[in-house]
C-alpha cells in the first residue's frame, strides 16, 4: 500500500500520531510542518517525510489511503487533489471543510464539528477514549497501547531528578499552572535535583533533556508527549483540556482540576483556573512517582 499522512501541527499531536506507524503497512509519505521534520525523517525505513512547503513531492504516486488530520481549507484542498482510493479525515465541503464519516469519532469533537463548537466541546468533555483509540477505530484498527516513535535524542548536559515544564504555549494560557516556582523550591528542599526545561533550538535536544530526568512535571504540552514517548514517568496537570484523550502508558499520573468543566477548552486567562490545583497535591504526586 501507498499511504499519505497529513499532520502538520502541533508538535505534540504529531508525536502521538506516530503510533500509526507501528500498524500501517506499506510505504508511507508524511507531510508535516518544517520544524517537525527532525522528528520524522529517518524514523522508519518505510517512511519518507516532506515539509508542507515541499508537498508537491507527494504527487509522484497514487495512494491507497490518505489520512488528513488537519482541519484547514488549504490542507483539505491539497488532499482533494491527491490520487487516492480512500480518504480518511478532513475534506473539502464546498468552500469549507468537513470530514469523512469514518473520522467522525475524532472530528465530531473538533473545531470543524458538524455539531458546532459548543456541542463539540460538550462531546469532548464527555469523551473517555484516547486520541489513539479514536483515530485507530476510525481506520478500522484496534489500539493496543502502541507506543510513540521518536528519534534518538541529542546528548545534553541537563539531568536530574525532576524536570519542570512550566510553559504550555500562548494558545492555551490556562494550561499554565500557577505554582511551578514554589514546587521547585519545595522539591529542592528535600534534596532533589530539579531543573526547569530550557528553550532549545533543536527538538532532539529537548527530547534528551526530558529523558535525562526521573520525572517530568508539567501541563498538557509537548514535553508531556516526549516523556510518554521516552518512557519517562510524568505528573501532568490538566486545568482546561481533556485528560482522557491522553493515553498514560502506565507511567503518567494525571491531576485534574476540580474546575475543569468550567474552563474546558477556554482560551482566555482566569486565575481561578491556574490555581485550582494545590501545590501540596502536585508535590505529593511527584514524591510518590519518585518513591
Amino acid at each position: 500500500m501507498n499511504i499519505l499522512i497529513v499532520k502538520l501541527n502541533a508538535t505534540g499531536d504529531v508525536v502521538r500520531t506516530t503510533t500509526l506507524l507501528r500498524r500501517l503497512q506499506g510505504d508511507i509519505t508524511w507531510i508535516t510542518a518544517r520544524n517537525n521534520i527532525v522528528l520524522l525523517d529517518g524514523l522508519a525505513e518505510n517512511v519518507r517525510c516532506l515539509s508542507w512547503e515541499d508537498r508537491a513531492g507527494a504527487r509522484d504516486r497514487d495512494y491507497d489511503l490518505v489520512i488528513n488530520l488537519e482541519d484547514e481549507v488549504e490542507t483539505a484542498r491539497f488532499v482533494a487533489e491527491a490520487r487516492c482510493k480512500q480518504l480518511f479525515g478532513a475534506c473539502l465541503n464546498g468552500e469549507g471543510v468537513s470530514y469523512t464519516d469514518d473520522a467522525r469519532g475524532w472530528f465530531d469533537l473538533s473545531l470543524i464539528s458538524v455539531h458546532g463548537r459548543e456541542k463539540a466541546d460538550q462531546l469532548k468533555l464527555q469523551n473517555r477514549r484516547s486520541y489513539q483509540e479514536l483515530i485507530f477505530a476510525g481506520l478500522g484498527l484496534r489500539f493496543s497501547g502502541e507506543k510513540y516513535l521518536l528519534p534518538e535524542p541529542a546528548a545534553t548536559e541537563l539531568a536530574g531528578d525532576v524536570a519542570i515544564a512550566p510553559v504550555a504555549g500562548s494558545v492555551w494560557p490556562m494550561k499554565n499552572w500557577a505554582y511551578y516556582d514554589q514546587l521547585k523550591l519545595k522539591l529542592e528542599a528535600t534534596g532533589l535535583r530539579v531543573n526547569v526545561l530550557p528553550h532549545r533550538s533543536s527538538l532532539l535536544e529537548h527530547i534528551g533533556d526530558v529523558k535525562h530526568h526521573r520525572c517530568l512535571v508539567g501541563g498538557d504540552s509537548l514535553p508531556m508527549h516526549l516523556a510518554l514517548g521516552t518512557g519517562t514517568p510524568c505528573v501532568t496537570i490538566f486545568n482546561c483540556t481533556s485528560p482522557w484523550e491522553i493515553y498514560d502508558y502506565g507511567i503518567q499520573t494525571k491531576i485534574v482540576s476540580p474546575l475543569l468543566a468550567e474552563f474546558f477548552y477556554k482560551r482566555g486567562l482566569d486565575p481561578r483556573a491556574t490555581t485550582a490545583i494545590s501545590l501540596e497535591e502536585v508535590f505529593a504526586a511527584v514524591m510518590r512517582k519518585l518513591a
